[in-house]
């Protein structure tokens, strides 16, 4: 990923504990996703275009893309899952 590397995290999605869909690891690394449209990109306005969060996975590396008002809350190793998230 490169120098600044964040450290991974765990994530809850509507307050439930979220796990990859592929590998079922609890561990991620946060990302900004830029979601291209055809239209900004045949004018050069690419760097306008909607954001998604990106959560990639620390095992396997697939990237869960979340858009919308519901995104992710992230957690730390110390924070552990909120209470109530299964």
């Amino acid at each position: 990923m490169g120098l600044f590397e964040s450290k991974p995290l765990l994530a809850t999605v509507l307050g439930r504990a979220f796990r990859c869909l592929v590998c079922d690891h609890a561990w991620f690394r946060p990302r900004e996703v830029k979601l291209n449209s055809t239209g900004a990109e045949l004018f050069g306005l690419a760097w306008a275009n909607a954001s998604a969060l990106g959560l990639v996975c620390d095992e396997c590396g697939y990237v869960h893309e979340f858009a919308g008002r519901n995104r992710p809350q992230l957690w730390n190793e110390k924070q552990g899952y909120p209470e109530g998230a299964e």
